[in-house]
């Protein structure tokens, strides 16, 4: 079955690389019109060159106080409505005992983990979905859903994200707000884990190999779609079966 987001328009955070790009490309090919942010305007046009159908882009850090009003108003302007937000720019800065962290490093985890998806939504919803009822999806993580050591504070602000849509979820249907929680993905940004622990995590895995970030495509185009209009204020699971491994092991 095809999924099609024809007449859509879509707004993605941190699409010029991994996830947010094949999201962003997988959106395009199902004829939605993306507007592509990040933080380097030469990366946006380096992804934006590789898609698909109608792309834009849009320079600027996700966690900046008025980067998401300034996105959806030029959105807004380039395509003349919104559709889909996708919250998906992340950071890590910190690897350690979550109580040995720097107040400089936390701030800037949840300033773009927790804070911009929470801001980019409130500028969708007052210039967009208030209006015309729209669909936001939140890029989570697995670790969101438990402990790890090391990255206890990246996971505080993951299990927050996944709480805010819930929480969004229930203020301001009809619009819908969903969540997605993948495991370990092959990315620049998991490079450490994936390079350090991939081999042997994959070996685990009923599936046998790590996540692609078009698996998290795949599953972000079903949810933006009208395929998925019953779905709101769930975030779902995507890890190869990991779940189902810790399981076995335990």
């Amino acid at each position: 079955m095809e999924i099609s987001l024809e007449g859509k328009v879509a707004l993605v955070t941190g699409a010029s690389r991994g996830i947010g790009k094949a999201i962003a490309a997988s959106f395009a090919a199902s004829g939605a019109k993306v507007m592509i942010n990040s933080r380097k305007q030469d990366s946006l046009d380096a992804a934006a060159a590789e898609m698909s159908g109608e792309v834009e882009t849009f320079a600027a850090n996700a966690g900046d106080d008025d980067a998401g009003e300034r996105a959806v108003l030029a959105t807004l302007e380039r395509f003349g409505r919104l559709d889909i937000l996708v919250n998906n720019a992340a950071t890590n800065p910190y690897f350690g005992a979550t109580l040995e962290v720097d107040k400089p490093r936390y701030d800037k985890t949840f300033q773009v983990n927790l804070d911009a998806p929470i801001f980019w939504s409130q500028a969708a919803w007052k210039h967009a979905f208030s209006t015309d009822p729209g669909v936001i999806i939140n890029v989570a993580s697995v670790g969101g859903l438990r402990a790890e050591a090391g990255l206890g504070v990246y996971n505080l602000t993951k299990a927050a994200l996944i709480h805010t849509t819930r929480q969004l979820a229930s203020e301001i249907g009809p619009t819908r707000v969903v969540g997605i929680a993948p495991g370990l993905v092959e990315t620049d940004f998991a490079a450490y884990l994936v390079d350090n622990f991939g081999e042997s995590l994959a070996a685990r895995l009923p599936t046998k190999r790590l996540g692609d970030p078009q698996d998290i495509a795949n599953l972000a185009t079903f949810l933006a779609s009208d395929l998925g209009s019953w779905i709101t204020g769930e975030t779902y699971v995507i890890d190869g079966g990991a779940g189902v491994a810790s399981a076995a092991a335990g």
